[in-house]
Order: structure tokens, then sequence, then C-alpha cells
């Protein structure tokens, strides 16, 4: 909503400066965006004297005229009559930006050079002489500023209203503000004027057909009016706040919209059939051409404006080609009425058509303020185009609003303020902006709202307003009355926070990805049809193609972020996200069972490439030691790495991949994409990835911390090289180790594995390394020798093994 504070002067005196209204109004609810001077653009408008004359050397109609600006003298070209030698007038330098949107620039006219411009009243926005350039006194101070020496300033405030704040779309409820603001008289248009009678029934008639989507319609009418521009004053108004002249009849609807914040519509009384209105709702197939000369194919149910024959307007919207004021026009009918806001709202959206009117209607105008709205604009009518006004108004209202009464509480304002109001400031408060107060007792007041107050109808909306209108920054700050002592947070947040530091430790970058995905996801994974995965839940109203189903893994999600990053040459990639993925188990119906997992992602270098590192790729392996890492943070024991079946290679790699386990439950999947699902992310680069069930893990996460002391005793180590078939996993070996009763076996670690060369075909070698370490004494070499080829043995017949 704007307004130019000249505008508002016409209503009540201000009594603030321009700071002290902006945030008089904020602090009343009223937040205001900006403050700019409307003629702000005369800052490049100097006063110049002209001091010599001569004729163009090629234009007859042109003179070339010397203007002293104060600091230099300008060479310009002019071709007003009434330039003459020692002349001030409105100098225009190069750079002006004009009313119209033009950008004077310094050239050339008809070869003369011209670096200026001397301005008329019209061009500069001040005034409708356009016959010549402005004549200043003689006695004006030359260079200075234009807006300075005519002393014009108008500063245009615009005000973000929240949408429950309809009253304060017309500038008398934005002066109905200031004036409790300031605690001064709002002073209204005067309409006592204006004739009553009945005369306008012998012309004209209303029909309401549907009264639920148009409550109250009110007609005016005038005789024998003449169309032509607005007067100075009118299309001055307009154009102030952002609205164009258009004709005085027309402009007079717009201005007393902005005036009152009620729209109105002027329909040309002569091309309506038998000369009445009928209020209807269209019929299906209905097309209808507005103002803007399009043609509108209508629903059922949209609000129309008709005459006995035809529509004539979109109801609260916008009016039609066959009916519009023109400058032909000789009788006016006009239009001031009251509409449904959700019909208007949903009139308005469905066809993409959204005017100032449609504003206003769909958060709801003033039921009792149409017969005002509509004198006001006959008045002005008159005024501007001569002619006649028809006795009285046609007064449509088939069903009158209901006079809202509220009894409110001191006691419970008090509470819910934390303030200590008595009757009397409440009162002074609330009838300052038209409210009415009576007492009813001690502690309660009955307050009857106005009726442009449409979102007032409960006891909290006016504690809301005795609230704004004492100030908000008077009430004290109060804290609340909660104990000191604070809760742990749950085991779940503080194990997620755990695992996410852990792995920025680890060089990783959290991402966050949308909970939704393409229906091609699972596709895209190469999940079969019996997977999990595939039991995807669909969004009813998706935003789009790509957000068509609820996820069912994270891992889309980091195959996506991991293409947007290669695509701009950021090849090496480590990435996490923990998240909800969500399956429908149990139908639509039902909410789908939700699962919060942790992926990862792995590609690229191992390292950033540098001079102190070999610069190689990452392998499975990279990935296995951030999870061993993760694991082992958390405490966790009994973790297993095993070959994932080939059945469950949906996504990943044969060979390349494995399940983890702990105490013996699959947790989640480790391994290198496979290269087809790469293909469909458009991915030419190895990429490795984990997804493990935090559901599953995080239960297993022991929150007991054990104490064990540091070892006395010294270890003692022995490596062990056997050799095995290819197909028997490196961690059955290490499970069998770990199963053996032994005491002294501290620990067990693979450190080679080797296969080919001069070994069987089928066969690998695996080399571990074994610690013992007793805690009681030192171990002798023979003791530990005998422990060991023990161990050994097992080993060898177990796996059916053979020393190298």
């Amino acid at each position: 909503m704007k307004f130019s504070l000249s505008w508002l002067q016409e209503y009540l005196p201000i009594e603030m400066t321009t700071e002290e209204l902006a945030e008089g109004l904020t602090m009343a609810g009223l937040e205001v965006d900006s403050v700019t001077d409307r003629y702000a653009y005369l800052d490049s408008v100097l006063t110049g004297k002209i001091v010599e004359i001569k004729p163009h050397p090629n234009a007859e109609k042109l003179k070339v005229c010397l203007v002293d600006t104060g600091d230099e003298k300008r060479t310009i070209v002019c071709g007003a009559p009434n330039a003459e030698l020692g002349m001030i007038t409105a100098c225009a330098l190069p750079g002006t930006v004009f009313p119209n949107g033009a950008v004077l620039e310094k050239g050339f006219i008809r070869n003369q050079e011209s670096s200026g411009m001397l301005c008329s009243k019209s061009e500069l926005g001040i005034g409708l002489d356009a016959a010549g350039i402005i004549s200043l006194p003689p006695d004006t101070i030359v260079g200075q500023k234009l807006a300075g020496a005519l002393g014009i300033s108008d500063m245009v405030f615009e005000v973000d209203l929240t949408p429950n704040r309809p009253d304060c779309l017309g500038i008398i409820g934005i002066a109905r503000e200031i004036a409790a603001i300031q605690g001064s008289r709002l002073q209204y248009p005067d309409i006592e004027s204006f004739c009553p009678g009945q005369s306008i029934a012998k012309y004209t008639s209303v029909e309401i057909q549907n009264p639920d989507l148009c409550p109250r319609y009110s007609a005016g009418l005038l005789l024998d009016v003449s169309v032509g521009p607005s007067p100075f004053w009118l299309q001055d108004r307009l154009l102030s706040i952002g609205l164009r002249p258009i004709n005085n009849l027309v402009d007079v609807t717009n201005f007393v919209m902005m005036e009152t914040g009620q729209p109105l519509h002027a329909f040309d009384f002569d091309m309506l059939s038998e000369k009445r209105i009928v209020v209807r709702a269209a019929e299906k197939g209905e097309i209808f051409t507005t103002l803007d000369n399009k043609e509108r194919s209508l629903l059922p149910g949209m609000l129309l404006i008709c005459d006995a024959e035809k529509p004539i307007a979109l109801a609260g919207v916008m009016g039609g080609m066959n009916s519009e004021i023109s400058e032909k026009t000789i009788n006016v009918l006009i239009e001031s009425a009251c509409f449904n806001p959700g019909s208007i709202r949903k009139t308005s959206k469905t066809l993409g058509l959204n005017t100032d009117a449609s504003f206003r209607f769909e958060r709801g105008v003033d039921p009792g303020g149409t017969v005002r709205a509509l004198k006001r604009a006959a008045l002005l009518m008159k005024g501007v185009a001569g002619g006649r006004i028809v006795d009285g108004v046609v007064d449509e209202n088939p069903i009158p609003a209901s006079e809202s009464v509220i009894q409110l509480s001191m006691r419970t304002t008090n509470r819910l303020l934390g303030m200590h109001f008595d009757q009397e400031t409440i009162a002074a408060h609330l009838s300052s902006i038209d409210f009415s107060v009576n007492t009813i007792n001690e502690d309660s007041l009955e307050v009857t709202v106005p009726s442009f107050r449409v979102d007032v109808s409960r006891h909290e909306d006016l504690v809301e307003e005795i609230a704004r209108l004492s100030g908000y920054n008077n009430i004290p700050t109060t804290f609340p009355l909660i104990p000191a002592d604070t809760k742990p947070l749950p085991k779940r947040l503080t194990i997620k926070d755990q695992i996410k530091s852990q792995f920025v430790g680890y060089g990783f970058t959290e991402v966050i990805n949308y909970s939704f995905a393409k229906r091609s996801a699972a596709d895209q994974l190469r999940l079969k049809s019996d997977d999990p995965g595939r039991s995807v839940m669909e969004i009813l109203n998706p935003l789009s193609e790509d957000q068509a189903v609820m996820r069912t893994s994270l891992i889309p999600g980091l195959l996506e972020t991991a293409y947007r990053n290669v695509s701009h040459q950021i090849k090496n990639l480590k990435l996490f996200e923990t998240g909800k993925v969500f399956f429908n188990t149990r139908g639509k119906s039902f909410q789908p069972q939700e699962v919060e997992q942790l992926s990862c992602l792995w590609t690229g270098k191992r390292v950033e490439s540098s001079w102190y590192g070999n610069d190689s790729d990452c392998d499975f392996f990279d990935l296995k030691g951030a999870a061993e890492g993760l694991f082992h943070s958390l405490r966790l024991e009994k973790i297993r790495f095993t070959a994932l079946p080939l059945e469950k290679c949906s996504y990943l790699k044969p060979g390349h991949s494995a399940e983890i386990y702990i105490e013996g439950e699959p947790v989640g999947t480790i391994g290198e994409v496979h290269h087809e699902v790469l293909s469909n992310y458009n991915l030419k680069q190895a990429v490795y990835t984990m997804e493990l069930n935090l559901d599953l893990l995080i239960p297993r996460i022991p929150e007991i911390r054990k104490y064990k002391s540091l070892p006395k005793y010294p270890s003692v180590s022995r490596d062990i090289t056997i050799i095995v078939d290819r197909g028997i996993e490196a961690q059955s070996v290490m499970d069998a180790l770990e199963k053996i009763d032994e005491k002294i076996l501290e620990k067990t670690k693979l450190f080679d594995v080797y296969a080919g060369g001069k070994l069987p075909s089928g066969k690998k070698s695996l080399s571990l390394r074994l610690t013992y370490r007793s805690t009681e004494k030192t171990l002798e070499d023979d003791f530990v020798n005998d422990i060991h080829r023990q161990i050994s043995s097992v080993l060898i017949r177990t796996f059916n093994a053979t020393l190298p």
C-alpha cells in the first residue's frame, strides 16, 4: 500500500517528522518498507538563466540558448516559443530521468550540440502546461535545485500490510491509525451535499441472484457527464502512488478506491440492456471479454455483473469491453459492492487476473462502506465531469452485516499482556480507532467493532489492538518461569551428532537432500521387482516429476549431488547424509514406515594432489576404513564385512561389495557402484558408497564405558602365512581366530593378501600377524611359539590350508 504525505495531510495534520511517522506506523503493526521523495528525479534539474539566444543554423523553429546554471554555462537547443533573453527557467542536466521514464542524454540536434533541456511543467510532471518552458521569478537564485526553488517535496510511504488489515488498503485507514498515534482527530471527506431521494428507481434497478456471493450491491447514476482528461490535482494524486491516469471518470473510481479502500466501477449506462443490473453466477461455457481485450472462459460459480442480456463485468475483478467508459459516454452508472472474498480470490487465481480491486475484495471490504464510497465518487465525478447526480442510490442488501459485539475482560487482558491497564486507558485506545466502548462493570467492557474491521471477531483480537496501540515496545520484557536445570539430549540425537562429527573429521562433507525422489530412482539403481526399495509412497500433489515419491534410499540423492559437482569439475568428493527413508508397507491409506539411515559416498583421488603424496584413486578399502573407524569410535564390537551375495548386488558391483554385520545381524552394505548405475547418473569415474540402518545400529551402541587398565607386560608378535582357496574370505579366517579360546591372544591383523605368481591356480595366500600378551607375566618365546603352532594347526585344519 502506497500513500503520499501530501495526500495524507488532506485528512489530518501531521505532527511528526517523516522518520517518526515511519517508526510510529511500524510499531503500530503497519510495517513501512520504504520512504522516498517522489520528486527526487528533480535533483538533476537546476534553475538556469538564458544569457544568450541565437537562431539554430539548421532549423527555423529552434533556438540555440546559452544557459547559465551557476557553475557553468551550457549550450542548449530549445524550441519553446516563450524562451527569451534573461529568462530564468528549469534546466534539466544530462542523466535526468523524466516521469515518463525517458533519460536525458547529451547529444546533437540538427548538428548542433545540446548539453541539457529547458523544460515545461508537463515534461517535469509538476503541472499540465506544455505550451512553453517554465518561467521563474527574476529574483530566483541561479544554479539551485528546481525542487528547492519551487518548494516542492512529497514523501511517498510504502507499507507492507498483513492480509488481516484490509481496512488500511485505503489512505483513510492509514490516516485513522496515525490519528490514534498522534491523539489527533481524523477529518473525513464531506458527502453531505449528496442529494437523498428515490428518483434513481425510475432509471435503474439491481437484482442479486446469489446473495451468498454478493451480500450488498449499491449503485448510483450521473447524467450528462463530459468525459475527458482529469484535472491536474487528480492526475497528480494517482501518479504519486504509481497509478496511470485514464480519464476523469475512471480516475475518480481509482481515487476513491485508494482513498477509502472500497473498489468501484463505472459503467456506460447507455450500453446496459434494459438499464438494469443483474448479479449472478456464470454458467458453464460462458465467454467474457474483459477490459484488457482478452476473452475469458468462465467456470460455473464465478460471479458476474450483468445487464438484462449479457455479462458486463467480472465481479470484483475487472470490467468488460462492452460497457467501458469512453469519450462518447454521457450517462454513468457507479457500482459499489461487497463480494464474498473467497469467491473473488478463486476467480482471480483461476483466470490469472490480479487487479487492485480483486486484491482488496479478496481480503474483505467494509460491508457498511459501500454507500459512503458511492456518494463520494458521485460528488467527485460531478466536480470533474459536470452533469447531474440522480437523487438517491440503489442499495440492495439481502444479507446485512451483523454487528460484532465483544465483551472485554480487564483481568484477562492485563494477564495476557503483562500490563496494568485501567478501563479508561483501554477505552481511550479502542475509541481512537473508532471502536464503540461501553462499561458493563469494574472488570468488563462491551466493545462494538466497526464494520471496516472485518478482522476483529474475538476477545484476543481486541487484546492485540490494545497491545499495538499502547506500543509493543512498552510491554515489559519477562522471562518464563522454568527451572534452570536441563535434561540431557536423547541418546539418538547425541549419537547422530557424534557420527556427523566423526565423518567431518575424516574429511567428509555433510549434504542434505530433499526427502522426495523421482519415480525412476528405483530403476536407476537397478532394484529388483521385489526389492523393498520399490515400495514407494507417492506424493498427491508433487512440485515436479523429480519429487514425485518419498525416497526409499539416500543413495540416489548422493549420486545426483556427485554428478552436479563432477559436472563443475569437482571430481574428488567425500559426502555423507543422515536422514529418513520411507517405505509404503501398508498401502496408500496409511503412514509409511520410516527408517533412519546413514549413507556415504567417496569418489576421485584418495587425497588431493600434493608434492608429498602419491596421486592415487580411492578404493573400497578407503571407505571400509572410514566405516571401521566409526564403529571403533562408537565402541561397537563383533563387526563383520562379508561378500555381498550376487542376488543382492543391485546398485553395487558384484565382487567389489560387502554386507556389514553387527552381532550377526545385517545393518548395511558397502562397495563400488555398478557401472550401469553410474551410467544412469552420467558419472564416468568409480564411486564407492556405504549405507547403514541407524535404527538397527544405534540400539547396539553401549551406553556404559568399560575401563581397561594399561598393560603391564610387553607383547609378542608372530606372523603366519597360509595358502587357501580363493573363495575363502579373509574375514572367515579372522572369525576362526576369534573363536579360539586362547587368553593370551590379544589381537589379530591381516597385513597381506597375495594371488598369482607361483601360487597354484585358484589359491591365494593370507598373511596374518598375531599379537600375544599376558596380564600376569612376561611371555617367553618357547611358550609363545608353542601356542602359535597350535593356532596355526587349527587354521590349517579348518580351512584345508597349506603353508608356503
